[in-house]
């Protein structure tokens, strides 16, 4: 992480738990075949596109219970990884 990045998040306490749903759902997009990678501390996922063109960024949100992504209007349950992983791979083929 920058020095940017590393002041700007100083002052948020990261919730590891958070950081370990993201692990599981890279893993389940690995196994998929899909280049995922976990960015800012466990903070966020990192998708990337099979073809040219902008990454998906997925967080966990409303409070540990979904993984979300484009600004949110997507979002799949957190205890399903591998359900998350299937639809986050069939949304970046598009």
């Amino acid at each position: 992480m920058n020095s940017i990045m590393a002041a700007a998040t100083a002052g948020f306490a990261h919730n590891d738990e958070e950081g370990d749903l993201l692990i599981r759902l890279r893993d389940q997009l690995t196994n998929l075949g899909v280049n995922a990678e976990l960015r800012d501390n466990n903070s966020a996922l990192m998708v990337h596109r099979p073809q040219p063109g902008l990454p998906v960024w997925v967080f966990v949100g409303y409070s540990g219970a979904y993984y979300s992504w484009q600004s949110a209007e997507k979002r799949h349950p957190t205890s399903d990884p591998e359900g998350a992983a299937y639809v986050l791979a069939d949304y970046i083929a598009r």
